[in-house]
């Protein structure tokens, strides 16, 4: 059985992670719309992770007896001024993603909950991946500046990212 206590808190970030999804659909859009399909297909499939991350999290919660309590989603922003923009508020996200998942596996080391303090270690994992690719883009934004040709080849670079569901979802 599952600790209320940990159990509120996953809850909590199942909410985060859908959130996190539309922010990252909003981002695709944007730049769709803006000219920069690659771009545009690289958030898409943030989006599709991130709607995974939430499964996840609510395959684990049934799977220990739990009760998923799905809250209404904030608002996201529709806006940005550039790709580089979009990538410098996704690293602030993915930031405060690893403080919220380093916060949950605080609560389950503190409620002793082993079972969960091991599924959380994938997405401690995650999070490092996730902010060094988006810290890589951000570098490579910054080197490009405002070059058209340098926009284009990263534009087709991340666009040729695929979506892969992960492991967690298939058992």
């Amino acid at each position: 059985m599952l600790n209320k206590r940990v159990e509120e808190a996953l809850n909590a970030q199942i909410n985060a992670e859908f959130w996190s999804a539309y922010f990252y659909l909003s981002m695709s859009s944007y730049l769709a719309h803006a000219g920069y399909p690659g771009f545009s297909k690289w958030f898409g499939v943030q989006f599709k992770e991130e709607q995974d991350h939430a499964q996840i999290f609510v395959n684990y919660i049934l799977s220990r007896g739990g009760k998923v309590t799905l809250k209404p989603i904030a608002e996201v922003k529709t806006e940005w001024t550039s790709p580089l923009n979009c990538f410098e508020e996704t690293l602030a996200h993915e930031n405060n993603v690893t403080a919220m998942i380093n916060n949950l596996y605080s609560v389950a080391l503190e409620e002793k909950d082993f079972a969960t303090q091991s599924m959380l270690k994938w997405y401690i994992d995650e999070q490092v991946e996730e902010e060094k690719t988006v810290q890589d883009t951000i570098d490579n934004l910054r080197l490009i500046k405002d070059n058209g040709f340098g926009l284009y080849m990263l534009d087709k670079e991340l666009g040729a990212r695929t979506y892969t569901a992960p492991a967690q979802l298939s058992e």
